[in-house]
């Protein structure tokens, strides 16, 4: 990201910034104004989902995905900017994702957002997606730095302080599949349909949560890292031994994996809240424990880290649920932030299948491992 000039504030303070977001299967577009005193009004917040393309292969096909961004992308911007009252020219940058995600998606969103940059002579701010969500519970809460976050969604499990805008310290990651995945793949297993985080939650309403005795991952191990891969196996496992499954059997089964899941996530937040209030000895109101991502819409995942959060002192705060999942509010948000500062990105500005949030923690000390494009966590 470039140092520019100084940010392009208007007369009156305010700036105004188009987000646009389409790093998997949501194609989104918001516009995001930002006060001289700083607070946060979102003027328009549009999502298209694709559940209808992707449910007949029971999981996001990345060409389908990509084919449906590229053809609501610009349209949706413009219906964005329609919703708000503004023109472009009324716009003071725009921000778009770019990375990380599925890499066909993310160019359609940053793709748009150059060519209205080049055609308009606005700022274009390229924005890492992760960081859209470490800041997301920004946008309807007056949250003050430093703060602990819990990304938990389909592709991120991470653990992260959120030190300052910009300054984030991974404390923990996945070491293979995230907690979404494990939800999902389980769903798809089960034949409960997709979306499968939201399938499989339903079903595990009227389930009996301890009828199978499932792995604890990294039990043991110390740290605040995450694993769902053997629980996940451990599940299929369990379902192919059934020879003719009823519906109990899978309410059961997937009441068992939900409580695993949401048990190892508030086990390894535990830890993390330890290590983050162990960094600010003098603070002893409430302190802040934040969770985004998709998986923060799951009632029990939530339910045992409000727990976790009050046993330890810490205060749960999550976005709405619109802002939970992905979204181009979050975008535009930290596109805002980084205008503010006057750090723009130039039209050569790369579409990134992996972008770590803490990337100084991600090459000295890769969790998952590093290929040809980089780190992968």
């Amino acid at each position: 990201m470039d140092l520019a000039s100084p940010s392009p504030l208007a007369q009156d303070g305010t700036l105004t910034v188009l987000g646009l977001e389409s790093s998997c299967d949501e194609t989104a577009a918001a516009v995001l104004r930002r006060s001289a005193t700083g607070e946060i009004e979102v003027l328009s917040d549009l999502i298209l989902g694709q559940t209808e393309a992707h449910a007949p292969f029971g999981g996001v096909v990345p060409e389908i995905a990509a084919r449906a961004h590229a053809e609501a992308m610009s349209g949706l911007a413009g219906q964005a900017l329609q919703e708000a009252g503004l023109s472009l020219a009324e716009i003071d940058g725009i921000a778009a994702t770019s990375g990380p995600g599925l890499i066909g998606g993310v160019m359609a969103a940053l793709m748009t957002a150059k060519g209205m940059a080049l055609g308009s002579g606005k700022p274009l701010i390229a924005v890492n997606h992760l960081e859209g969500h470490a800041l997301s519970p920004r946008l309807s809460e007056n949250l003050d730095f430093p703060y602990l976050l819990l990304l938990v969604s389909g592709g991120h499990t991470q653990l992260i302080c959120v030190e300052d805008f910009g300054i984030y310290r991974r404390l923990g990651s996945t070491l293979d599949d995230a907690a979404g995945e494990a939800f999902d793949k389980t769903a798809k297993v089960m034949g409960l349909g997709f979306p499968g985080g939201p399938a499989l939650e339903r079903c595990a309403a009227n389930g009996n949560a301890k009828r199978f005795d499932l792995p604890n991952p990294l039990r043991g191990r110390p740290g605040c890292d995450f694993s769902f891969a053997g629980l996940k196996t451990a599940a299929r496992q369990i379902w192919d031994g059934f020879e003719n499954p009823g519906d109990q059997d899978r309410a059961d089964l997937a009441a068992s994996v939900q409580t695993a899941i949401a048990r190892t996530l508030a086990t390894r937040s535990r830890r993390a809240m330890r290590e983050f209030a162990a960094s600010l000895p003098q603070t002893t109101a409430p302190l802040p424990f934040v969770v985004a991502g998709g998986v923060a819409a799951n009632q029990t995942v939530r339910k045992m880290l409000e727990t976790a959060a009050r046993e330890e002192g810490f205060r749960l705060i999550a976005p709405p649920m619109r802002w939970c999942t992905d979204n181009a509010a979050m975008i535009a948000l930290a596109g805002l932030e980084h205008l503010l500062r006057g750090e723009t990105d130039g039209l050569d500005a790369p579409a990134r299948a992996r972008w770590p949030l803490d990337a100084v923690s991600a090459r000295l000390d890769p969790v998952i491992g590093s290929g040809r494009k980089g780190p992968k966590a």
